[in-house]
Parts: structure tokens; sequence; C-alpha cells
């Protein structure tokens, strides 16, 4: 028997949100272990890594109040391992693309937490990693980002994806330092 079709994409269709920042939150890192342990709950076994990436993940960075976090399976393509699992416990499917690495991504109803799927061996999650790990240490790269984002929040934006496409040329200027250093 044939599996059906997967609708892919932006499930549900683009939403227009606003774009604001807010300083940084220091309980972020409280809010994404409380999410980490559910999902280990939810996936013991299946999920091989789970980080905590995004602006929400770098002190002293102003983020939109939206937690990233990046979740490692074995194969993002086999949905039946994880998907309703993270269901079960909340997370809805926004983002299917098996064009784009396989990426999954799920949110909370409140909007307020993002998880992203990926392959284990992906390109994006050390991507991801050097990213937010660049920010971390390296104070003017943080400044620079957080100044593009502020200038960018201040547009109109069609829907999230808009905006952090605009924000494309900072970031791989980012994770090219990261990659020289």
């Amino acid at each position: 028997m044939a599996e059906p079709e997967r609708e892919t994409g932006l499930i549900g269709g683009v939403e227009r949100r606003e774009i604001f920042l807010v300083d940084y939150d220091p309980t972020w890192p409280e809010k994404f272990v409380l999410h980490r342990r559910a999902i280990e709950t939810a996936l013991p076994g299946v999920a091989l890594q789970i980080e905590h990436i995004g602006s929400t993940a770098v002190p002293q960075l102003a983020a939109k109040p939206i937690l990233d976090i990046l979740i490692v399976v074995a194969d993002s393509a086999d949905e039946p391992t994880y998907l309703p699992q993270l269901q079960q416990v909340g997370y809805e499917l926004r983002v299917r693309e098996p064009a784009w690495h396989e990426h999954r991504m799920l949110r909370t109803p409140e909007k307020d937490a993002h998880l992203h799927v990926y392959s284990s061996g992906c390109i994006e999650i050390a991507r991801n990693l050097a990213f937010r790990d660049r920010l971390r240490s390296c104070a003017a790269d943080r400044v620079r980002y957080e100044q593009v984002k502020r200038q960018l929040a201040e547009r109109q934006w069609s829907d999230m994806n808009a905006y952090a496409a605009a924000k494309t040329e900072v970031i791989e200027s980012i994770l090219a330092a990261a990659e020289s250093s």
C-alpha cells in the first residue's frame, strides 16, 4: 500500500506574525531545559542530540521570544519514529522540507518554541552549533547580528520566513568568521 501524500512546506500556509525583539531573558535556558526533558521523555533512544540554538541560546543577545531547539534523529524523513510522540506531548508540525535536508519544524501551540529536526550527519547541525557558539564567544559579531536584527524587525514582513531570509547575509558572514578562526 502506498504511503499517503504528505503536505510539504509551511503546513497550514503562510501566517502573518509580528516580528519584535526583546532583551535577553535569563529564563530562556531554564525554559529550554523544560523542553529538553519533554523531548527526552517523548523520544527515549530516538533523540540523539538536543541543543538550544538560535538567539535565545546566546546570553546578552536580543531575540524574538521564541526558543529554537535542534533535535537530531537517525532519519528525519522517518516521521513515524518521532512525530507522533512529539505531537502527543503538545508540539505541532509546522514545516516539512524534504528537499532541504529533510528538515522538519514543530512548534508549541503558544508559538514560543520551535523544534528543528534533522537527520544525523546533516550539515545544518554543525552550522547551527557553529553560529550559536560564535555568537556566544565573539562580542563584535553578537553586536553586529543584533543590530541587523533590530533594523529588520522595524520593517513589515509577510511572514517569519521572509524575516529569516533577510538575515542570511549576516549569518553567512558570521559562519565564515567561525570557520576561519
